[in-house]
């Protein structure tokens, strides 16, 4: 039989949300310790919805213990970034592909297409000031939209336990000078013009091109961490 949430349900899955938004965007950082009592400090909770959260984080491989020091953010593996980065550019390939068939027999969703025009143009925008949690969650958003304009609900939902993951990785290339601006500048925006253009094959090779990028320059960046 079904029973009522008891209210602490909502309050464990804020907590969840919040630590989770802060692992991916690099708040917390890689191999940062996580103390409970810190914590719930900071969220303004009491421990227990911590717990239940750092516990969720730990299944999916964000979150692992630490000897006698608790727990800690899992350490970014070249390994294993490689391994989605490989995944990432045939899924962001397919994405552009059939964002920009739909929109070539004129069946693309016009308030995405307006979406992705309005976060390219604040991602232009972006300086070397601009913080890091907010060029990581830009990024992630823009390819994210790029899913719902394929139509393919499939991508959104086998991408989204990713996501997190290739979130953690992306500060590693962002902070390379001037990354960022080429990302907005030209990357991006080639992927997107493909794409308005109803170009299949074009969209499909800028976005292949730019997951390409963003994989070598990662591996570039992560393996004297992996020495």
């Amino acid at each position: 039989m079904l029973h009522p949430l008891p209210t602490a349900e909502s309050l464990i899955d804020r907590t969840y949300h919040q630590l989770l938004d802060a692992i991916a965007d690099g708040t917390l950082g890689p191999g940062q310790p996580l103390r409970q009592a810190e914590l719930a400090d900071t969220l303004g909770v009491s421990r227990q919805p911590v717990s239940h959260a750092l516990h969720l984080l730990k299944r999916q491989g964000l979150v692992e213990d630490h000897g006698k020091k608790g727990l800690r953010v899992v350490p970014l593996d070249p390994a294993r970034v490689s391994d989605l980065y490989q995944v990432r550019e045939a899924i962001d390939a397919t994405a552009a592909r059939l964002a920009a068939a739909r929109v070539a027999a004129g069946t693309a969703d016009k308030p995405t297409i307006e979406a992705l025009k309005a976060m390219l143009a604040a991602g232009q925008a972006f300086t070397e000031a601009t913080p890091m949690p907010v060029l990581v969650r830009a990024d992630a958003d823009f390819h994210r939209a790029l899913y719902r304009l394929s139509g393919n609900h499939a991508l959104t939902d086998m991408t989204a336990p990713m996501w997190p993951h290739l979130m953690r990785s992306m500060a590693t290339v962002l902070l390379l000078t001037d990354y960022a601006t080429q990302v907005w500048r030209d990357q991006h925006p080639a992927i997107l013009n493909a794409i308005l253009a109803g170009d299949a094959r074009k969209a499909e090779a800028a976005a292949k091109a730019h997951a390409a990028g963003a994989a070598r320059l990662t591996a570039e960046r992560l393996q004297p961490q992996a020495a």
